[in-house]
């Protein structure tokens, strides 16, 4: 007989919302009825509340308080699909065929060409992050490119550099300790630990201060981490700081549970492979985009059960994009590396190229599943901090797939269809 599922906890959302005062969602309730009477809204069609002073009060247009900032690359702002489709990206790279996605701009040029220019300067000039020889792979990751897109109601251009140090620096530490360049699962939980304390700073005896402080400098992973903290925490609040921490800490375990699996050389259960990824995944991009775009979620909102669920989903269905594009880069690599493909051939007995469509199957799933969650929680705390936020969360899991499908310097798709 099987034992008896668990009695699902109680959401607490309708109490969060309300400790921001029932005032402040009797208002925007009031506004919504009369957006909703202005612009002709269907009846009973979930709407955006006004803002409050987290959020600028817009100046023009009730519509682009619905629908969320507007201009290129802001389609994925959208909760729900738009009327009209937004217009396709330039034809680069090949989408992967079944794969559930919504097509977007091609990011800002003008901010792409900044961005870019001023990642690589703080990358050699700032943090020594890599020798002469690896300039060629610094470029092909379009780094610009994939920020701009992730992050499009940014409000400028420092703020998009938040996120680019730090998605440099998380990469530097993913290539020099765990992978391409030099990284091993042979003590990588020293490694990970000492570089965690350029983002959780050590608090110790003042003899042993200065050693520690010394070691921030001491390899290219730790002075970007370092540096990309620093630039991020002068922006950020003190509680947006921690959350990211915290996302950094399960990002980390993550890697340490994958170098585990390496040193047995043991292909975990496919449920097993999704868990890890759960921690090993994107989550700290889209857990900051509040950060970067220039307001901030709530503490008691963000740890929310419901908004996790949302931040887990879109983290785990953005990290299997990356498992199916870089599907044959990783074939390609020395050694054999973990992705949900190669996971479900080997545990369920399947070919390449069925293992390689249901992991397409198992992305469709999760991603229809962060939509729903999404919507739901929309619906169900309409704060605007709460639905900015998730509007943001959904910009970067459309903006993630655009980088993947047209960085073909990268990446190419298998020969399966």
């Amino acid at each position: 007989m099987p034992a008896p599922e668990p009695t699902p906890p109680r959401s607490s959302l309708p109490e969060a919302a309300a400790h921001f005062g029932a005032y402040v969602l009797a208002d925007a309730a009031a506004r919504a009825r009369d957006i909703t009477a202005a612009t002709g809204g269907p009846p009973g069609a979930p709407v955006l509340p006004a803002p409050s002073a987290d959020v600028p009060a817009p100046s023009a247009g009730l519509e682009r308080v619905l629908r969320g900032p507007t201009g290129l690359g802001t389609a994925g702002l959208r909760l729900t699909l738009p009327e009209e489709p937004p217009a396709p990206a330039p034809a680069q790279g090949t989408p992967i065929p079944g794969l559930y996605h919504h097509p977007v701009p091609e990011p800002d040029p003008v901010r792409v060409e900044e961005v870019s220019r001023r990642i690589k300067s703080w990358a050699l000039d700032e943090v020594s992050l890599y020798p002469d020889d690896w300039e060629e792979e610094f470029d092909g990751f379009s780094v610009g490119r994939y920020m701009v897109g992730c992050h499009p109601d940014a409000p400028t251009v420092d703020h998009l550099m938040i996120a680019t140090r730090l998605m440099v620096a998380e990469n530097a530490v993913d290539d020099c300790y765990c992978e391409d360049h030099g990284g091993s699962p042979i003590g990588l939980g020293e490694r990970l630990l000492l570089a965690h304390t350029a983002l959780d700073p050590l608090h110790t005896t003042r003899e042993y201060q200065p050693e520690w402080a010394k070691s921030l400098h001491s390899d290219a992973p730790r002075r970007a981490y370092r540096s990309a903290m620093e630039y991020f925490a002068q922006t950020a609040s003190a509680s947006q700081t921690d959350r990211f921490r915290h996302d950094m800490a399960r990002l980390h375990m993550g890697y340490l549970a994958e170098a585990a699996w390496a040193q047995q050389d043991h292909v975990p259960e496919v449920w097993e492979y999704l868990a890890m990824r759960q921690f090993n995944n994107f989550r700290p991009c889209p857990t900051i985009t509040d950060t970067v775009g220039g307001y901030e979620l709530p503490a008691d909102l963000h740890a929310q059960p419901a908004m996790q669920k949302v931040i887990a989903l879109a983290g785990n269905a953005t990290t299997i994009v990356n498992d199916l594009y870089s599907y044959t880069k990783e074939l390609d690599a020395p050694g054999r590396h973990l992705n949900l493909p190669v996971v479900i051939a080997e545990r369920e007995g399947l070919s390449d190229r069925d293992a390689y469509l249901k992991s397409v199957e198992v992305h469709n799933d999760l991603m229809h599943d962060f939509e729903t969650e999404a919507a739901a929680l929309a619906a169900d705390c309409p704060v605007p901090s709460v639905q900015r936020f998730l509007r943001g969360v959904a910009a970067w899991v459309d903006g993630n797939h655009h980088w993947h499908q047209t960085n073909t310097y990268r990446y190419s798709l298998p020969d399966f269809w």
